[in-house]
């Protein structure tokens, strides 16, 4: 018997999500879900192994080679410059990064933006794409304080309701790019065992319209 593919996976709302689609491509995977502190689970049939991370780590375990597939948001990706296959978007997870702002906001003249963010590399490159030089400021979360207290005059962040926006009279004013969940492989794994690797790939695929 060949050993379980690994996956490195993320916990919490995305995981979810996905175990069910596990389930539709025939494989149980309630494993994955158990109210447990175990942070590598195999599923009931034996041939899957998640590596249970935080989001942001789930890149450096498929690019070391550690998981041959992860499941990972595209924010994470496009912020590390990752270079990952992208071999499926399981449209989950869906949101959109997109710059917000004070409710009656308006740019001045001369005044270098501040921009306040979880995605400093993403920010600087959607900013740079428009020709104008921004400063920005890094926050590691509750990224709205930042505009609410101007400690910088607009944001970068994840939207999905806007109902955080709302609550703290900011509104969008630009999108900045689309955000889903999509499947990554390790690019020497894709090589060396793509038959299987494939396999599973089509298997979420075909749960995915069914």
């Amino acid at each position: 018997m060949s050993e379980p593919l690994a996956l490195a996976v993320p916990k919490g709302r995305v995981l979810k999500v996905l175990v069910p689609l596990l389930a539709s491509a025939g494989y149980d995977a309630s494993s994955f879900l158990a109210d447990e502190r175990a942070l590598v689970r195999t599923s009931a049939c034996g041939s899957l192994r998640a590596l249970l991370l935080k989001p942001d780590d789930v890149p450096t375990y498929v690019e070391r080679g550690v998981a041959s597939l992860g499941v990972v948001g595209r924010d994470v990706l496009d912020e590390r410059g990752s270079e990952l296959f992208r071999v499926l978007d399981l449209r989950v997870g869906v949101c959109r990064l997109a710059v917000a702002a004070p409710k009656g906001f308006s740019t001045q003249k001369g005044h270098v933006l501040r921009v306040a963010t979880k995605y400093p590399r993403m920010a600087l490159a959607h900013y740079a794409k428009k020709g104008e030089q921004v400063d920005v400021v890094k926050l590691h979360g509750s990224v709205e304080l930042g505009a609410v207290t101007e400690l910088a005059d607009v944001i970068v962040d994840l939207v999905e309701t806007g109902r955080t926006l709302e609550e703290n009279g900011l509104e969008v004013i630009e999108d900045v790019s689309a955000v889903s969940s999509v499947v990554v492989a390790n690019r020497a794994a894709w090589k060396v065992d793509g038959e299987r690797l494939r396999g599973f790939v089509k298997g979420l695929e075909a749960a995915l319209v069914t």
